[in-house]
């Protein structure tokens, strides 16, 4: 899922780095320091579900979570996504310093969907149960599906060379969505039961 340097125009990386860093910047001056140990347990989430891999065929696919960092986060999970980011790229290779800001932006802003299907599996219907699954399958499976969707339009305009590798990127996560939308289901479900007050 990550954007290697070296890929993108600097149309693209620049615009990208400065809404990003405006983004991170307003949420750090607007953070309440009671949210920080929790958004540190949610970012080594993120950090360490990048080196799961998934074997697919020639390949291999990696998990994200971005979703369930976002269901517990909302608009936090952008802080730490961009810790999780900034790690892997410093440490590991992965992305970089330059792409930095469309990663976070193609990462980090379908995450914070992973709230709205909390907040939605919380209102009182017929069919409570069943429809509280349905919104933490889709709390992982929506917020990737978002995010494969960018990845693909980010090359898509890079470039016409890029329209084939935008459709396999796309088709490679179709996987991984459902992969993630299960460990939503199973991780929200287990939170609902000890402790739904941290889904509040």
């Amino acid at each position: 899922m990550h954007i290697s340097e070296g890929v993108l125009k600097p149309e693209i990386i620049i615009p990208a780095a400065v809404v990003a860093g405006i983004w991170v910047v307003y949420l750090l001056y607007k953070l309440n320091f009671k949210d920080i140990p929790k958004i540190a347990c949610m970012s080594a989430i993120f950090f360490v579900a990048s080196f799961i891999h998934v074997p697919l065929g020639p390949t291999s696919i990696h998990l994200i979570l971005g979703g369930l960092v976002g269901a517990f986060l909302g608009v936090n999970a952008m802080l730490a996504i961009f810790v999780g980011l900034l790690l892997q790229a410093l440490f590991f290779g992965y992305g970089g310093i330059s792409v930095l800001g469309v990663n976070l932006l193609m990462i980090g802003t379908p995450a914070i969907l992973g709230r709205y299907f909390v907040k939605l599996s919380l209102k009182e219907c017929k069919h409570q149960r069943v429809y509280q699954s349905i919104c933490w399958f889709l709390v992982g499976f929506v917020s990737l599906l978002v995010s494969a969707l960018v990845l693909s339009i980010i090359l898509v305009l890079n470039g016409k060379e890029f329209f084939a590798i935008a459709g396999l990127a796309l088709a490679s996560n179709l996987v991984l969505m459902v992969i993630e939308g299960i460990i939503s289901l199973f991780a929200i479900s287990f939170i609902y039961k000890v402790n739904r007050g941290l889904l509040n």
